[in-house]
């Protein structure tokens, strides 16, 4: 969208990310520059999308939550006594600050309700939540070492909040934050399955054709936020009107990050760090199946962007696409000069265990799968993107993901996986169960746990002792998408223990029973 109007961008959104419907606005100094509304908020009941139509904005909800906290709480460190007696099972428990930057170590607890068989369009309440909080005795890594997003942290936050006032969350966060921004309807409603004003969320695409999706699952303070363009318009413009005050909440909210090390976290109290053009700024999206949310702020030039669709095509692009449009940005150039080759292949990171995928995606350009997808440049010793940076050197080759706080030589994956493997694993912690099974000769895989039992899904091998069990969907939008099975086995050489892990959860071992 190089060199096209803010009108122009803003007329083009609708073929270009086609679905049901949708809202946006772009602010400028806290004033609507323009803003849009498309479509249908229920295509059977032709209910239209308008800028009154409450959202699930999902997890931006987190900024919200984080704002509560600091203005109920002050400092998080006051409520880490109650977050240790929520986490009974776990010998050094993170800080509530650690939960609020994503730097815990708690694996999320979506990703760990597949591992425990959760049907993805089931059921899923605040008491099976609680469960799989008390019965965590492990982390993913040591609190404020990494960062790794988990929506239970969140989730957590806000049941502490309401502990420690006495009061319920949604009645604190409608009094402290919600009026006090301007944002009348905008609330929480934390069942999926009964979100107020009618709107529906879609899965599909133009070719598949869009159904109705099923969402069944309780959220509170990770992503329980329903609100309306025009509650975000009235929360983007008090961001705006209390941006000179040190004291404003979003100003709190917005100050540097470190972890415990020093090194600048690109997350805290529910935002992402962001950049523009060169410009810094603040941001998060949200995701539930039907559901895309993206909101920024960008304090130099003054600009918010709200981005609300009730389908899944990527809000955060769409919001790129307009802040290049506000402020006449352009895409960053293609490398000039030839980059170096880099391996391909398949590796494991040591540290996550996860698999990670190196892949020529053609004009200078490689193709990195690790937690998320991402494409990279190829420059000259390196390939770079947004988040990783892959460096070839004489010792091997090197991942770097500052944002994680992650620095790795990747382990080269090669060879035939032994087909050795049928029979079950058992993980104690989360009280679940791996079956491995061989029909005509192709593997499958399934969790199955105290939620239920999971899908079957064929095996992929990527190498000695390393599968993939796919995971397309789950309860939560972000699904797992490709469980790593690292197999390791006894001095005899036989299978001992699956390692299963995800971008979400990771290092989860399944003992052979």
């Amino acid at each position: 969208m190089s060199g096209m109007s803010l009108s122009a961008a803003l007329d083009a959104l609708p073929a270009r990310y086609p679905g049901p419907g949708g809202a946006v606005a772009v602010l400028r100094d806290g004033v609507v520059l323009e803003q849009r509304s498309w479509g249908w908020a229920d295509r059977d009941k032709r209910l239209p999308f308008t800028a009154q139509t409450l959202f699930p904005v999902c997890s931006i909800t987190k900024q919200f939550t984080c704002a509560l906290l600091l203005d109920q709480v002050g400092d998080p460190a006051r409520l880490d006594a109650a977050l240790a007696a929520a986490l009974p099972l776990l010998p050094e428990p993170p800080g509530v600050r650690d939960l609020c930057h994503n730097q815990s170590g708690l694996r999320d607890y979506w990703a760990l309700a597949m591992l425990c068989g959760a049907d993805v369009d089931g059921v899923f309440g605040p008491a099976d939540a609680a469960r799989l909080f008390r019965g965590t005795r492990s982390l993913q890594f040591a609190p404020g070492t990494r960062y790794s997003y988990s929506n239970g942290n969140f989730r957590l936050l806000s049941d502490l909040i309401e502990q420690h006032i006495g009061r319920p969350f949604a009645e604190l966060l409608r009094q402290r934050v919600l009026d006090i921004a301007g944002m009348p309807t905008a609330q929480i409603a934390p069942d999926t399955a009964a979100l107020p004003g009618g709107a529906v969320g879609y899965e599909g695409n133009v070719e598949f054709g869009f159904i109705a999706a099923v969402n069944r699952i309780h959220w509170t303070g990770d992503a329980g936020l329903v609100a309306s363009l025009n509650d975000m318009i009235a929360w983007e413009r008090y961001i705006d009107r209390t941006r000179n005050d040190p004291a404003s909440l979003y100003h709190r909210l917005t100050r540097p990050v470190t972890f415990r090390d020093g090194n600048p976290a690109a997350y805290g109290f529910g935002l992402r760090r962001l950049s523009h053009g060169g410009m810094p700024g603040a941001g998060h999206g949200g995701g539930l199946r039907g559901w895309r949310s993206e909101r920024l702020y960008l304090p130099e030039p003054r600009l918010s962007v709200v981005v609300l669709f009730n389908h899944l095509f990527n809000a955060q692009a769409a919001a790129t696409d307009l802040v290049h449009a506000a402020l006449g940005l352009s895409p960053p150039p293609s490398p000039s000069t030839p980059g170096s080759p880099i391996p391909s292949g398949m590796f494991r990171e040591p540290e996550t265990g996860l698999l990670t995928h190196l892949t020529p995606a053609g004009d200078q350009r490689i193709r990195l799968d690790f937690a998320r997808t991402e494409w990279l440049d190829l420059l000259p010793g390196k390939a770079q993107g947004q988040s990783a940076t892959i460096t070839p050197t004489a010792d091997g080759v090197w991942l770097d993901r500052p944002g994680d706080n992650l620095h790795s030589r990747l382990v080269p994956v090669k060879g035939e996986a032994v087909r050795d493997i049928e029979g079950r694993f058992h993980a104690a912690e989360l009280d679940a169960t791996l079956v491995i099974e061989a029909v005509g000769g192709v593997l499958y895989g399934v969790f199955e746990g105290w939620l239920g039992q999971g899908t079957m899904h064929a095996l992929l091998s990527d190498g000695t002792d390393h599968w993939r069990l796919p995971c397309p969907r789950a309860l939560d939008y972000a699904a797992p998408g490709d469980w790593t099975l690292w197999v390791q086995r006894d001095e005899m050489g036989a299978v001992a223990r699956v390692q299963v892990g995800c971008w979400l959860a990771r290092q989860v071992n399944f003992e052979r029973t």
